[in-house]
């Protein structure tokens, strides 16, 4: 088996305790002075956020071996076209932004979230943009052949991630409504996982793994969003620009700015 464990170093363990630098509030984005760059100390509750999708990008990492997780992605989609051969349904290329949507959707009804819709949208721009960026040099790395052998970035399935990092934008700004509302929006992102299987676009790991980088990066944007407002807050002379980019039917974010 291919070392390929670096891929899960690429993007977890330099983030995933940034919990520790400051704390968000339900009506306002607050942060202690402790510099950014700081090196944090890691603790059970700074951990705890990354296990579940650790796990799900840790399956996909060792499906790129050859072992009986990547046996099940061949069988699996062997079954799948055996019996929908000529299954064609591109619901999967919307629903991925449905629970984005679905915030902006109950903050026009008058819902409210944890944060403001301006803060709403810094985070959910941030969330797709460490996604985007993560999932693109992955799939390059990996260099992974589609099930319909169209091109080599299977691995890791964008569309999930996502998917899955809209499901935990949505939950984390309305499970304090009602825990329903997150439970309806990772729905929806594992209904899109399905469909890109039953398209023929990605194997089974390839989805795991894509959700666990969605919501990864979503749970990164909350923790790292707070101190990047800061940071621009304090400068007297700022300019930058964040525009939304689309790469191999990857959405992305790119950032100009002049300090």
């Amino acid at each position: 088996m291919k070392s390929y464990a670096y891929l899960l170093v690429f993007f977890l363990p330099q983030l995933v305790s940034a919990q520790n630098f400051g704390t968000v509030h339900k009506d306002s984005v607050a942060v202690n002075p402790m510099p950014l760059l700081m090196t944090p100390v890691l603790s059970s509750r700074s951990v705890k956020p990354f296990i579940i999708p650790a796990v799900f990008i840790g399956y996909g990492i060792i499906s790129l071996g050859h072992n009986s997780i990547r046996d099940l992605d061949f069988s699996t989609r062997d079954e799948l076209q055996e019996d929908h051969l000529l299954f064609a349904n591109h619901a999967d290329d919307y629903l991925r932004y449905a629970p984005a949507a679905a915030v902006y959707a109950l903050n026009l009804i008058g819902i409210k979230g944890k944060h403001n819709i301006a803060d709403q949208t810094g985070l959910y721009l941030l969330s797709m943009g460490i996604m985007g960026v993560s999932t693109t040099v992955v799939k390059r790395v990996v260099d992974r052949n589609r099930p319909d052998g169209s091109d080599n970035y299977s691995f890791p399935s964008g569309h999930t991630a996502s998917a899955f990092a809209a499901a935990e934008f949505l939950n984390r700004e309305y499970r304090q409504v009602s825990p329903w509302i997150g439970y309806a929006g990772y729905t929806i992102a594992t209904a899109t996982g399905v469909l890109r299987m039953y398209n023929n676009r990605h194997f089974v790991s390839d989805v795991v793994a894509g959700a666990g980088f969605g919501i990864a990066s979503a749970k990164v944007a909350y923790f790292i969003y707070p101190h990047l407002k800061a940071l621009f807050r304090s400068k007297q002379n700022i300019s930058y620009s964040l525009v939304p980019t689309y790469q191999q039917r990857s959405v992305g974010l790119a950032f100009n700015g002049t300090f």
